[in-house]
């Protein structure tokens, strides 16, 4: 116990033992330094990107969260390709009316899809019409609607990547892991997307439609309701305010509250 309270209480061996400790805490300190250095560099080189219906895409079809480095999850769509009466929910009279409209006058449903897309109203006529015409021709010619398909594929091309949806091969390899060498190529995945959603539209047309039209319907506003008055509607220009008295009093707009 004499000799291990002596050699504790060297001066020349506690100095020792002071330094290295010193030199150690230095070394952790130059290490901590150097990390947040280059988390703070990581950071500037790597901005933050917002997904949802801000979801960018560049001219070649890849997303801007790619582009810039960061990585962005996919949404689901909101109801699966042939629920054709859509989901027992508030928009289930809407889901009703898509399906019937997508089954008699699949020309109205479509042009209705890219109005609502492109927020733009005017835009239904022309597509409308457009649609109706390649219609008529396929079923003329060949018997079925087999030309209106090479057109319309596109505007699901347009819902997914406004909306950043999960396409059919991140779905397989989602599920099964057979579509890993797809999915980890971002422009060879978005080639095998936008080749599957023309299949899609060519051999289930009708149901794509529909599927469309219920995901537009959930997410975006008819641009025609904002642009236009309803007839017979109340003027919600005058505001109101409630008196402690309970009655209702216009608010002028010179006044001072």
């Amino acid at each position: 116990m004499e000799a291990y309270h002596g050699r504790n209480n060297d001066p020349e061996e506690s100095t020792h033992l002071l330094s290295e400790q010193v030199a150690k805490e230095d070394v952790k300190k130059k290490l901590n330094g150097r990390k947040s250095k280059e988390a703070t560099a990581d950071v500037v080189a790597s901005p933050e990107v917002c997904a949802g219906d801000g979801f960018g895409w560049i001219v070649n079809g890849l997303p801007l969260g790619h582009v810039v480095g960061e990585p962005m999850g996919r949404s689901q769509w909101n109801s699966f390709l042939f629920a054709c009466c859509g989901r027992n929910d508030k928009f289930c009279s809407s889901d009703i009316e898509v399906c019937l409209l997508g089954s008699m006058v699949p020309c109205v449903l479509y042009g209705s899809n890219v109005e609502r897309l492109e927020s733009a109203p005017g835009t239904f006529t022309h597509h409308c019409l457009t649609y109706s015409g390649l219609y008529l021709v396929g079923n003329t010619l060949f018997g079925w609607n087999c030309l209106a398909p090479w057109f319309s594929h596109r505007n699901r091309v347009a819902v997914r990547r406004k909306f950043n949806l999960e396409g059919t091969f991140e779905a397989l390899n989602r599920s099964c892991g057979c579509c890993g060498s797809c999915v980890e190529n971002e422009v060879r995945r978005e080639q095998c997307e936008s080749a599957w959603d023309f299949a899609t539209h060519f051999f289930c047309h009708i149901c794509a439609l529909c599927q469309e039209g219920r995901e537009l319907r959930r997410r975006l506003p008819h641009p025609g309701l904002d642009s236009q008055p309803i007839p017979g509607s109340v003027d919600v220009t005058r505001l109101w305010v409630v008196d402690p008295n309970y009655m209702l009093l216009p608010l002028r707009t010179d006044s001072k509250v």
